[in-house]
């Protein structure tokens, strides 16, 4: 745990994520992180959905600003010197932060706003995403604590979850790529409680299955995204949004989302 008398701080955290917090405090934040895994997940979604974004908008950097955008906002004379490469940079980087910070603010928000003014849509797909690649993260690599509860509860696990989520949940087995179940957790983001499901091989390689309601009944493709080394295919059905994670091949995850997208409509 973090000392008392100089615990790690918010603004700490996020300089452990920007990459410049000072070495002296590197040991003490990395073992507040481990001490507290629900910090360790938020701060992994953080990190996803900055590679998402980062995937989406990266190339804006490289574009020149817009005449309409240049103080005090009316056309340029485009006799004048264009804008230095640096410049640009910098201003479409200060942009993409405050895109960064609008849509880490608005995850619940946006959700109270839609409620409020009738709107049904679909889960934020960049959110939903970077929530179940974060706790794929935090939780595949546990050793004596992966899951909450193990498959020879499997009946309370699925009682359990069931009654926290409001679903009639089932543990899918898989047997594509050698894995088999070994339990699961409930987690919470944004949107409410979560469910996820862990599968392990021969040589100890995990994925996950995350679960989250949606108030979208219908369903959707198989969608595929990759963050750094985790590969996830994610879809929706039956008023669940769902997502399986993993570092593996995408053809043995592929195969593994079509077993469960059976295991759940049979």
């Amino acid at each position: 745990m973090s000392g008392i008398s100089n615990p790690v701080t918010e603004a700490e955290l996020h300089a452990w994520l920007d990459g410049e917090l000072p070495e002296e405090r590197l040991a003490a934040v990395e073992r507040h992180l481990a001490d507290h895994p629900e910090v360790a997940q938020r701060f992994e979604r953080y990190r996803a959905q900055r590679s998402l974004l980062g995937q989406s908008f990266g190339p804006l950097i490289d574009q020149p600003l817009p005449d309409r955008l240049t103080p005090p906002f009316t056309a340029r004379d485009h006799s004048e010197k264009p804008l230095p490469s640096r410049g640009r940079a910098v201003w479409w980087g200060t942009a993409i932060a405050a895109s960064l910070l609008v849509f880490l603010a608005g995850g619940a928000s946006g959700w109270v706003m839609r409620d409020r003014i009738g709107v049904r849509a679909e889960p934020p797909t960049a959110a939903f995403i970077a929530d179940a690649v974060a706790a794929h993260r935090v939780f595949s690599v546990e050793v004596r604590h992966p899951v909450e509860i193990g498959v020879e509860e499997e009946a309370h696990l699925v009682n359990w979850l069931s009654k926290r989520l409001g679903k009639n949940m089932r543990c899918p087995k898989v047997t594509r790529g050698g894995y088999q179940l070994i339990g699961g957790r409930l987690l919470a983001d944004s949107a409410g409680p979560v469910a996820m499901y862990m599968y392990e091989d021969a040589a100890g390689r995990r994925i996950t299955l995350y679960i989250r309601p949606s108030p979208n009944t219908s369903g959707s493709a198989f969608r595929f995204a990759q963050d750094g080394g985790v590969r996830a295919l994610y879809w929706q059905d039956n008023g669940l949004a769902l997502a399986v994670a993993g570092e593996t091949d995408r053809d043995t995850l592929s195969g593994v989302a079509e077993e469960v997208y059976g295991a759940l409509n049979s």
